[in-house]
């Protein structure tokens, strides 16, 4: 006999809202959190893996907050001579307020709300058993389940860099158990999380190393819209060392010390950002038949494992650690698992966004990857958000919407950096699930001033120089209004 419809191995956000998804389905769920992730109800109701980005995105909020004050003055604003101190930021403080915003975000996931709907939380380390039957063991019990999903925690990327692990290091999990702010921080590694703390660290008053392999940050997105990033990060003081390897990490006299090519950089803290992956030891995955490739589960499209009774989502897939993907995965898995294993992921039509300062924004194919699948039936335009009235009251017109479409009218991919990037992009991931063609944003009328004008602006332009490129359309256009001015 079975004790539950699913069993979900969890420890992150992900777990949580798979569960709590499969229990609205009326599936009878438990819920195995490690040991190593349990809630800290005494303090906040925190998992370890996931505490850290919740609360790098608050500082980073603080950090733009300190950016907009100190460009007060070209709004007319400027404080009196008694309060004309520099603007400084107590981090202690900065993060007291993050455990109150955290706090309130993840009070839902506390253990006794999870109870109350129905979720069976178990806390422990455990691991899958095949005899006598497919289980999972924790705490002396089998629990047997027609299905199980694997949604468990990553780890970070560490480079076997000689030093590295002796020196020590933080990672952007870890950002918050800083006691003040370096004065020098090198970030070695190009992850979104990354960057972001970079910028946000540089606004509150570090000085940023950003060192990185590729030959640009954010080496997996659009290259134009990459570099416009690393402008913005460079024009505001922070140095970035591309196509570059860290060759050596010391520590002398309470100083970290890292040497890139022929040069040591003197640094006060290490941020690794080289990425995360999966941690899969001690489930024995091995004995019930599921195979990795890579560090990463092998994975069909309806997110099966090689043994089809257990699933996977989230970090498990590789990729950049998403919250809005790996949820979209989760829903994917929860109706194979409680329905019929007929629906498959599709992540052409699934927006995502760095929350640099600007934000780049994408969904669909780069220009890259659309011209290498079309050929010479892409046509690209881009829009700048200087040309957007509400950028130019708001004093951000740095980026660009660029929409890459096929002649047909069907929209391939969009990149966008600028202010809201995050936002706005949403409308254009609609037209791609929805097959919607350019001329339908052109056509809409939008909301005067508003940054989503940029979206409207960049489809009729769009539209304007595909019928340019058309020669026999501009020859029929002129000779109509040749022949109307004639009568």
């Amino acid at each position: 006999m079975l004790d539950y419809d699913l069993v979900i191995i969890g420890g992150t956000i992900t777990g949580i809202y798979a569960a709590i998804t499969a229990t609205k389905l009326q599936g009878s769920v438990a819920l195995i959190q490690p040991h190593s992730t349990e809630i800290n109800t005494t303090n906040s109701p925190i998992f370890s893996n996931t505490q850290g980005f919740h609360h790098n995105k608050v500082i980073s909020q603080i950090a733009n907050f300190v950016e907009q004050i100190h460009h007060k003055q070209q709004f007319g604003i400027y404080q009196s001579s008694d309060n004309a101190g520099e603007i400084s930021v107590n981090l202690e403080e900065a993060k007291n307020y993050a455990d109150y915003v955290v706090y309130n975000q993840l009070a839902k996931y506390e253990p006794a709300v999870l109870a109350a709907l129905g979720i069976d939380v178990i806390f422990g380390d455990g691991k899958f058993v095949d005899r006598p039957h497919l289980a999972f063991a924790v705490k002396g019990r089998h629990l047997r389940s027609r299905k199980y999903l694997l949604a468990i925690p990553s780890q970070p990327i560490i480079p076997e860099i000689p030093g590295l692990i002796t020196t020590g290091f933080i990672t952007p999990q870890k950002i918050i158990q800083l006691s003040k702010l370096p004065e020098t921080l090198a970030v070695i590694g190009g992850d979104p999380s990354g960057i972001e703390i970079a910028q946000s660290f540089s606004r509150l008053g570090t000085k940023v190393t950003i060192v990185v392999k590729s030959p640009h940050i954010l080496g997996k997105e659009d290259s134009e819209a990459a570099f416009l990033v690393q402008a913005q990060l460079e024009a505001e003081g922070i140095r970035i060392l591309t196509q570059t390897e860290v060759s050596q990490v010391r520590k002398i006299d309470d100083k970290k010390w890292i040497l890139v090519e022929n040069e040591a950089i003197e640094i006060d803290e290490i941020l690794l950002a080289a990425g995360n992956k999966p941690n899969l030891e001690n489930f024995n995955l091995e004995a019930v038949g599921v195979k990795c490739k890579n560090n990463n589960l092998l994975l069909n499209k309806k997110l099966q494992t090689t043994n089809s009774r257990i699933y996977g989502c989230g970090d498990l897939v590789g990729g950049y650690s998403f919250t809005h993907i790996a949820n979209y995965e989760a829903q994917i898995a929860i109706k194979n698992i409680l329905y019929l294993p007929i629906f498959s992921v599709n992540y052409s039509d699934i927006p995502w966004s760095i929350f640099s300062e600007p934000q780049l924004a994408r969904v669909g194919l780069s220009e890259q990857q659309a011209r290498q699948r079309y050929g010479e039936n892409v046509l690209v335009f881009r829009q700048n958000f200087k040309n957007i009235d509400r950028a130019q009251m708001l004093s951000h017109t740095t980026g660009f919407c660029k929409i890459v479409g096929h002649r047909n009218g069907k929209i391939l991919g969009v990149s966008i950096v600028g202010n809201q990037a995050s936002e706005i992009i949403h409308i254009m991931a609609l037209t791609i699930r929805q097959g919607i063609k350019v001329g339908a944003i052109a056509e809409l009328p939008h909301i005067w001033p508003t940054i989503s004008e940029i979206n409207s602006q960049t489809a009729t332009g769009w539209l304007r120089q595909k019928r340019e490129n058309n020669q026999i359309v501009k020859n029929c256009l002129e000779n109509l209004f040749h022949w109307r001015r004639s009568l």
